[in-house]
């Protein structure tokens, strides 16, 4: 079992800047992936980006340039550097640890971007 336990989040106007952080405990596999999705009212799970232990890093396209995803592999923890923030950037974010296709969440946090 991985537990997951994010902390950052908040409300921001446009053009602002938020980080989120997720720390992922339990069985933890040294070749995994981490990143985040996330979920507004209405739409689709998106994925936002993610990183595998080799630094492999996958952006969606409507954030790519805006985010940046790293991690801390000896702490387990990976981190969102959201700048430039949309409106359309609100939703809740979800951490997720994937390793051999099991897949863990965490139980999200909500990013809010006033115009």
């Amino acid at each position: 079992q991985v537990r997951l336990v994010e902390s950052g989040g908040g409300s921001v106007q446009a053009g602002g800047s938020l980080r989120l952080s997720c720390a992922a405990s339990g069985s933890i596999s040294s070749a995994n992936t981490m990143g985040w999705f996330r979920q507004a009212p209405g739409k689709q799970r998106e994925l936002v980006a993610s990183l595998t232990t080799a630094g492999i890093i996958n952006y969606s396209g409507s954030v790519k340039g805006r985010f940046t995803i790293s991690r801390e592999n000896a702490k387990n923890t990976v981190n969102l550097q959201m700048n430039s923030l949309k409106p359309e950037d609100t939703a809740v974010y979800i951490c997720y640890y994937d390793r051999f296709g099991s897949t863990y969440w965490g139980q999200g946090t909500q990013v809010t971007v006033s115009s």
